[in-house]
């Protein structure tokens, strides 16, 4: 994972969040970077830092999540 270091603008990027978001503002946005890599930002801060995940990276981010392994 990489904070915020990414040769793509944040506003350059197709961003999409997922269908059980809601419309509240508090989401987290995810963008491709490549075929591969994966952008995630704060959808309340769009301008905001972002942070970019390998391909291990994300699919083992992405497992843990569907594990339920962050707590609430």
């Amino acid at each position: 994972m990489k904070y915020n270091n990414s040769p793509h603008s944040p506003g350059a990027l197709v961003w999409a969040r997922s269908s059980y978001s809601g419309n509240n503002g508090n989401c987290v946005e995810v963008a491709k970077l490549s075929d591969v890599n994966r952008a995630v930002r704060d959808s309340k801060d769009q301008r905001g830092p972002m942070l970019s995940f390998s391909a291990n990276g994300w699919s083992s981010f992405v497992a843990a999540v569907q594990r339920d392994e962050f707590p609430s």
